[in-house]
């Protein structure tokens, strides 16, 4: 970690002090989940991929951010193409619905609702549902299938507008959005103002103590505006009138949290989980700037790695594609500024990603299917969050003694 010198420092969006400590920089990268269509390739734009820490309230945050609508009003990722992410929203379901009594008389509203996986669940169980989904394309696909949708960006005002036309929601889910919204106290105030006095709100979203660990680097992209530790996000919530009173840490995206907050006069007590959680962190040293330094010299490692095995592939002949057109590994392609023909293809399960490139690495995003056809001796497993998930689907390797790759923290033949 470094202090930046030579130039004005951008601000915190939390407390508003200098940014001055880099926590991890990325150099130019495109926008991680704008696939392109053949042809685009010229126009493409690139924006500086920084990622600094606040030395007063110790918020990770990328510091040159995208205007929100040109990521998000058009978005190329549906929830329920992941099998396991859908499962993970249906043991959600079930356990909120035993743990808060929920029922027919009970109102669920889920905050980036995406295309309907979460919220089904709910609905099935006969128990009224909202979602709040800002990419026109994605909410289409939920309300084709019988799930109310607003299409809007979530915050106070289209919370007090919800709330007119009489929603309050005992249950509010919002999972992986929390660090996608710059104005992140007046999204969370949305919150204060939808919740009924005794409601809970849920934020999942991944741990940046495991981002730490892991060298997760690839997490980082212009749509995640912020990397949050439960203190960070604590402090973020208190300022627009929350609690957090528990906790769950959670294996999916590589270690996430599952914060239950409510408003801070709710009568829901404290659990000592939480108080347990508060504790790792600070021996971890997440309230002070050495817990956050040290990434930078692993990030090179693990780029290192990666170029390493692609030499020794493309020495000895072989060819080298991927799995799973996601935006992690975007990032690391970029990051690594890997390009095709050195992947010669990323096979993608997702309809609207198929016969598109990848951004900046522009290498094309081909059916599965397709991977039948060309017999690469190696696959890059990219969503490595979800490996056990695509080995299933790379058992056909094994006919021409393929291997599966992953390549974070190092580079890794399976």
């Amino acid at each position: 970690m470094s202090v930046d010198r030579g130039i004005a420092a951008p601000h915190c969006r939390l407390c508003g002090r200098p940014l001055e400590q880099t926590f991890a920089d990325l150099g130019e990268t495109p926008l991680a989940n704008r696939n392109l269509k053949p042809g685009e390739e010229a126009c493409e734009k690139r924006y500086p991929l920084i990622a600094r820490v606040c030395g007063t309230c110790m918020l990770v945050q990328v510091d040159s951010s995208v205007p929100p609508e040109e990521i998000f009003s058009d978005y190329d990722y549906f929830s329920s193409t992941s099998t396991q992410w859908v499962a993970h929203a249906r043991q959600y379901a079930e356990a909120m619905r035993r743990r808060f009594d929920l029922g027919g008389a009970s109102m669920v509203v889920e905050i980036a609702s995406n295309d309907g996986y979460l919220l089904q669940h709910f609905k099935a169980a006969a128990i009224p549902v909202l979602g709040v989904e800002p990419a026109a394309n994605v909410a289409a696909k939920a309300i084709a299938g019988g799930i109310r949708t607003e299409v809007a960006f979530f915050g106070v005002e289209t919370a007090e507008r919800l709330r007119k036309d009489g929603f309050a929601a005992d249950l509010m889910a919002a999972n992986n959005v929390l660090a996608h919204v710059p104005d992140v106290v007046d999204f969370a105030g949305g919150f204060a103002v939808l919740l009924k006095p005794e409601g809970v709100a849920t934020f999942e979203f991944p741990h940046i103590l495991r981002l730490i660990e892991g060298a997760q680097f690839d997490t980082i992209y212009h749509e995640h505006f912020f990397y949050l530790s439960l203190l960070a996000a604590e402090r973020i919530l208190k300022a627009a009138g929350l609690r957090v009173f528990d906790v769950e840490e959670l294996t999916s995206h590589g270690g996430s949290l599952r914060i239950f907050v409510c408003r801070e006069n709710a009568a829901h007590e404290t659990t000592s989980r939480l108080e347990a959680l508060r504790a790792l962190e600070r021996a971890a040293g997440l309230d002070e700037l050495s817990g956050y330094a040290g990434l930078a010299p692993r990030i090179e490692r693990a780029k290192a790695s990666f170029l390493d095995f692609l030499a020794r592939a493309k020495a000895e002949g072989k060819t080298v594609a991927a799995y799973g057109a996601a935006a992690k590994g975007n990032t690391f392609l970029n990051v690594c500024k890997v390009r095709h023909p050195d992947i010669v293809a990323v096979y993608d399960a997702n309809p609207s990603k198929q016969n598109k490139l990848t951004p900046g690495s522009h290498i094309p995003i081909l059916p599965p299917a397709r991977m039948l056809d060309q017999r690469p001796d190696f696959v890059v497993i990219l969503p490595w969050n979800i490996a056990d998930e695509i080995l299933a689907v790379l058992r056909p390797l094994s006919d021409w003694h393929g291997r599966a790759v992953v390549a974070i923290p190092e580079t890794r033949i399976l």
